[in-house]
């Protein structure tokens, strides 16, 4: 919220306070009736103590300072008869609000569809209550213990009023200047940490895909952002909470030091032993208490409790409600207003260079530590801009790393990643690749939010409607009533995640696409239209970690990991060069069986058929990622090679 948006929300608060006290007048009435029983008690307690010594004991009378002190505790006792009835008359002004709140919160949260209505109710609503309880409370008691206070002072001896007076003005003016600023930033210091619980409740339900996606420096940067704001706002609230602690001890404190010191001076003017001890009576156990309340409680709970009440009666802006966060609602990925989605996208992906392949691996060795075995070995794999390459081997011998790699998730331990000539890891490949993994992530939010994520800018409803067309998500999305409408990630099926998923890749303008297992919860149909999509992408490149010999045969070429004996090659040429593939092969009796050795835990689970069958149209509305080129072929300096 802005400056002055602050400042009208302030104003507006105050005026609609203003207006709830005056409709209670009555009950304001009885409040400060009763509180004027205190103001007695405070009055007692040092007039009595000072007539106790000055007529009593001073005076060789004991019985007479027996009686002052007799009265004195009788003023005890009636300020506890006036502290009983002040609670019932807070009650009857505390209630109607918690009432006219809990309406207004039903009332936006029924009518509205407000999901933070819940935790207004719950939550919201009794800190709002409850502090402003609190502030009754302590702005009552300082207000009438002041009284009952100067009122002794002057009883006793008006040069006391000199001494007591000037600092306690002095700290009381001190705090009330201070007051606003300091719950500026107590409100800025509430903001900031909303702004980091936020922010990181968006991005750790997304980090794979965060990481998956490259934007792991952006998301850095913005959280650690946040984290800095937060780290400005409690720095600049703590010095300025020294003002605070100042106006405490000018107005508290220096009385009490000011009245022994100036104790010849007050006694020269005719102030009585006893009269001196009731003012340091009147400072030490009436004033500085309640300053020091008024000090501590008004200044946090008074910010704390604007902060809800805006939160709970937000303002309107032409007549729409703002948010907490003073925005009018999100603007959706295929241009409907929703929910705010995760993390932001990384930014569009640099233009490859022409002349640099889409992907080359340069002795590649990766291993899950410095004893174990390698799970890749002297890899060597060159891919140019628009090839097709599916990967397939049995179940633990790499293919997922072999994509974690890639995709900068994994470090070799040797050798050298490019994609389009930049180095892995690194945020310009990064923004040249996009991975979908086989446990594909949802978001709640609308599905344009989801379809959109992975995109810097909202896409055109045109486009996202042909993406959707081309990988075969039509079906889902008109079931689910469009672009617009909100998704339940946990009502769907694995299958529907997975073309959520992919629709989301292909929209992206990262120009690699790596597959890992991306289609295993497809039916075979579905699975091609998804792979042909991918496949004939404008200026795309397609890395497939297969499952299936449909897959393989629909690639250029098809990489077969078998440790020292990894092949490369096309379908037609592989059963000749590599017995694992020729193996495989047998297996694969129908275009729907694994691509896996037999008795493979990785089996299909195909959970997405009917209606997912493609029908041959492809419609391609993406903008150009890079050079458009047909699909290629590996170099002749691209063999795939192991040990041995």
């Amino acid at each position: 919220m802005s400056g002055p948006e602050r400042t009208a929300a302030g104003v507006g608060l105050f005026a609609r306070g203003t207006r709830f006290l005056h409709r209670r007048w009555q009950v304001l009435l009885r409040l400060a009736g009763w509180s004027v029983l205190e103001t007695g008690q405070t009055f007692l307690l040092g007039y009595a103590l000072a007539r106790a010594l000055d007529d009593g004991f001073l005076a060789g009378r004991s019985g007479t300072g027996l009686v002052w002190l007799a009265v004195a505790g009788a003023g005890v006792l009636i300020g506890a008869l006036g502290t009983g009835r002040v609670y019932g008359a807070v009650a009857a002004l505390v209630e109607p609000l918690r009432d006219r709140l809990v309406t207004r919160v039903v009332a936006r949260g029924v009518r509205e569809a407000d999901d933070g209505a819940l935790s207004g109710l719950t939550q919201q609503v009794e800190i709002a209550r409850d502090t402003f309880a609190g502030l009754v409370m302590v702005a009552r008691s300082f207000v009438f213990t002041s009284v009952g206070a100067v009122a002794g002072l002057l009883a006793l001896a008006p040069p006391l009023l000199l001494v007591v007076g000037p600092p306690l003005a002095a700290g009381v003016a001190l705090f009330a200047v201070t007051l606003r600023p300091l719950a500026r930033r107590q409100e800025a210091y509430l903001a900031a940490d909303e702004a980091v619980a936020a922010r990181l409740g968006a991005v750790c339900p997304g980090l794979r895909d965060i990481t998956a996606s490259g934007a792991e420096e952006r998301i850095a940067a913005d959280v650690g952002a946040d984290v800095d704001a937060e780290l400005r706002a409690a720095r600049s609230q703590a010095r300025f909470s020294v003002l605070r602690t100042a106006a405490l001890a000018v107005g508290g404190h220096l009385p009490a030091v000011l009245l022994p010191a100036a104790a010849p001076w007050l006694l020269d003017r005719g102030v009585t032993p006893g009269a001196l001890v009731g003012a340091l009576a009147y400072v030490t156990q009436s004033l500085l208490p309640a300053l020091g309340t008024l000090v501590h409680g008004l200044g946090t709970s008074g910010a704390r409790l604007t902060v809800v009440l805006r939160r709970l009666a937000p303002q309107t802006d032409a007549g729409r409600p703002v948010g907490a966060d003073g925005t009018h609602g999100v603007r959706g990925a295929a241009g409907r207003t929703g929910a705010a989605g995760p993390a932001p996208a990384p930014v569009p992906a640099p233009a490859p260079a022409p002349a640099e392949p889409a992907l080359r691996l340069t002795g590649v060795t990766f291993s899950y530590g410095p004893g174990a075995a390698p799970v890749i070995d002297d890899l060597d794999l060159t891919l140019v801009p628009g090839a097709h390459l599916v990967v397939v081997g049995p179940s633990g011998i790499g293919k997922s790393t072999l994509t974690a790699l890639v995709a900068g998730l994994l470090e070799p331990v040797r050798g050298g990643i490019r994609v389009h000539g930049a180095p892995v890891p690194s945020a310009r490949a990064a923004a040249l690749r996009v991975l979908v993994p086989q446990e594909a992530y949802v978001h709640s939010g609308t599905l344009g939010e989801n379809l959109g994520l992975l995109r810097p800018d909202p896409v055109a409803e045109p486009e996202l409607l042909a993406a959707a067309d081309a990988v075969g998500l039509t079906s889902l999305l008109e079931r689910l009533g469009g672009p617009g409408a909100p998704v339940d990630p946990a009502a769907l099926s694995a299958g529907e995640r997975q073309l959520i998923a992919l629709t989301r890749a292909y929209l992206s303008y990262a120009p690699l696409v790596l597959l890992d297992e991306a289609t295993c919860h497809l039916d075979a149909q579905a699975e091609e239209r998804a792979e042909r999509a991918f496949a004939q992408r404008t200026g795309g490149t397609l890395v497939v970690v297969a499952h299936r010999i449909s897959s393989a045969r629909r690639a250029d070429r098809v990489l077969v990991l078998d440790g020292p004996r990894t092949a490369y090659g096309t379908h037609g040429e592989l059963p000749a060069r590599s017995p694992l593939y020729r193996e495989l092969v047998g297996h694969w009796a129908t275009p729907s069986d694994p691509a896996l050795a037999l008795g493979d835990a990785d089996g299909v689970d195909a959970v997405a058929g009917a209606g997912l069958a493609g029908d041959g149209r492809h419609v391609v509305a993406h903008r150009a990622v890079g050079q458009v080129q047909a699909p290629g072929d590996l170099g002749d300096g691209g063999a795939t090679g192991g040990q041995g």
